[in-house]
């Protein structure tokens, strides 16, 4: 099973820009995207071609901004075991802004997140560390029924590996001690970071600032994840980054899975 996360910056940006080739070339049997940006009103009156996708979406209130939605290929192993979709984590203030969104599978649990960016004068970081706390929570009850793929834009580089100039980014938003230290709290709480287990040494970024041309130079992140319970870790063939992919700011990340 091909599974992926992309934080896209927008639907209709990105669905100019040739998501639909990208999706009939690459066939992921799912995927999540992050910062879809289209409120429900607006989006019932695009037309957006999915190619054979069954539609999840989270839009957040607030029309253009924040948003997620999962893609389902129509006729795969995926769909056949597919049950159920649920939106949020019971908390109105993050609910709101339609970043969580679980799909219930017959033998797991995929969910697709985009994390609060702490912005550069760290005024959301508390934001961010309740959200953190809440997701964190809301991962370990799911995982107590059955495992957790957990993807999405986390909006953190992990270790001083995750992004091209760590030093002069040390406590600045993405980079933060406490953005940090939440990350190992995941990592340590029973879930995996599949890439980093399956390339330890591999230095590749997910993100790259519009400024300077830092995507052409390479100065980047990695804040892009797919966390995995610890029981299916083995199962996880591959862990990639596809940067060569554009269209966003970020580009896809993925695994291959045997479910």
């Amino acid at each position: 099973m091909l599974i992926l996360s992309w934080n896209i910056n927008g639907i209709r940006a990105v669905v100019k820009k040739g998501f639909t080739d990208f999706l009939k070339n690459k066939k992921p049997d799912i995927l999540g995207l992050q910062e879809v940006k289209i409120g429900d009103s607006h989006r019932e009156k695009e037309k957006f071609d999915f190619a054979k996708y069954a539609e999840n979406w989270n839009s957040a209130k607030r029309p253009g901004y924040s948003g997620t939605m999962t893609l389902i290929k129509d006729k795969s192993e995926a769909q056949k075991k597919f049950i159920t979709h649920t939106t949020g984590l019971g908390i109105e203030k993050f609910d709101d802004e339609g970043r969580t969104q679980t799909l219930e599978f017959a033998d797991f649990y995929f969910v697709n997140c985009y994390f609060p960016n702490t912005r550069d004068d760290l005024s959301r970081l508390d934001f961010k560390e309740e959200f953190n706390e809440a997701f964190l929570k809301y991962l370990k009850k799911l995982d107590k029924k059955k495992p957790v793929i957990a993807v999405g834009d986390y909006n953190v580089a992990h270790e001083p590996i995750d992004l091209a100039r760590p030093e002069p980014n040390e406590g600045k938003a993405g980079y933060t001690d406490e953005e940090r230290k939440w990350m190992s709290k995941f990592t340590s709480s029973g879930f995996v970071d599949t890439f980093r287990k399956l390339n330890p040494d591999k230095v590749q970024y997910s993100w790259w600032s519009f400024r300077a041309a830092a995507r052409a130079r390479n100065v980047g992140w990695r804040i892009d994840y797919v966390l995995v319970s610890e029981r299916l870790a083995n199962k996880v063939k591959k862990a990639f980054i596809w940067n060569e992919v554009t269209g966003s700011d970020h580009c896809p990340v993925g695994i291959e899975i045997d479910l």
